[in-house]
């Protein structure tokens, strides 16, 4: 049975999408009150085969009921929220589960992947390689980041990164993370913006270097995320921490190029006033170097955001059922 936790989640439930496409429906869904949970909409079309709370599942792993049924264990779920400032709770829901579920995979020879981020890089000052070298000396912006990197530092201070494999996600946008809120990618923010009101706020830039609109992000379809996922899971000798971005950075007047070009809407672009709490934990630029996944062998296609946003406009956000 291939596990996945966080799957009622964005990319977890895009994730048994593609291994259901794949054939695979030996899954075990992990999540939060899945029977209440207004996300678990996102299963509604998927086929698995054990539903399990998270809150049940970490004790009855360590308590040995899982053993010998699991053969992969993809984790997924986290607090993803960037503005949580409850450090205890990002610890323990975040860095000691995954460190948890790691050390069991570890000990019973069970495959793991894990969710890091880009938000591990801060403002960019270093870089956006993931060299190991570079990981420990990495400043984030905010405590959500802060929980991801200590599980990354964690895994190479136990010398275990040839033993599992982390995702340092970057601007990750498609079908099924319409329950994220605030989280939600401006691609889905913004196609309502556009279609309620004919058009899409961005925020101004405090930068001279940046105009306004032209902050720069990484943006990488849901699609292609979980496409490259399932390459290093068929490919288990290549293990490690990786970023998983399209390695070519776009700004945001791009995305709002895209949006509106496969909407067939005029441009209209307002530029607003970014909010004080934000302001001094945004990044303005990150791209994933790519040169460690691509030296791995992953050969995975990321489609630029006019792509990507045609498809997630076209054959999602407009239809009449947009879920995966």
């Amino acid at each position: 049975m291939i596990i996945v936790t966080g799957a009622a989640g964005f990319i977890g439930s895009a994730l048994v999408w593609k291994l259901n496409e794949r054939g695979h429906t030996a899954i075990g869904v992990v999540d939060q009150n899945l029977d209440a949970n207004t996300k678990a909409d996102n299963l509604r079309k998927r086929t698995f085969s054990e539903r399990i709370d998270a809150s049940e599942f970490l004790p009855q792993l360590e308590s040995g009921a899982w053993n010998g049924k699991i053969s992969a264990l993809f984790h997924l779920g986290a607090c993803s929220d960037t503005t949580e400032t409850d450090r205890e709770f990002l610890r323990r829901n975040n860095t000691e589960y995954t460190n948890r579920l790691i050390a069991w995979c570890v000990k019973n020879n069970v495959y793991i992947a894990y969710a890091s981020s880009a938000a591990t890089y801060g403002d960019g000052e270093l870089g956006y390689s993931d060299d190991d070298k570079l990981t420990p000396r990495l400043k984030p912006l905010n405590l959500y980041g802060q929980s991801k990197l200590d599980t990354d530092i964690w895994v190479l201070e136990n010398n275990l990164q040839d033993q599992v494999t982390g995702f340092r996600y970057f601007n990750v946008y498609g079908p099924n993370e319409y329950h994220k809120g605030g989280m939600r990618s401006l691609a889905q923010k913004g196609f309502e913006q556009i279609r309620d009101n004919g058009k899409l706020c961005l925020f101004k830039s405090y930068r001279t270097e940046y105009p306004d609109g032209g902050q720069k992000r990484d943006f990488i379809y849901v699609k292609d995320a979980v496409e490259a996922m399932l390459w290093f899971y068929d490919n288990p000798k290549a293990k490690g921490i990786y970023n998983l971005g399209a390695g070519c950075a776009q700004s945001w007047n791009d995305l709002a190029g895209a949006l509106f070009h496969a909407m067939d809407k005029p441009k209209n672009i307002e530029y607003v006033d970014m909010p004080d709490n934000l302001k001094n934990q945004y990044q303005y630029f990150t791209e994933a170097n790519l040169t460690k996944l691509r030296r791995a062998g992953c050969p995975t296609r990321f489609r630029p955001v006019e792509e990507g946003v045609a498809d997630y406009v076209k054959n999602y956000l407009s239809a009449s059922d947009p879920i995966l």
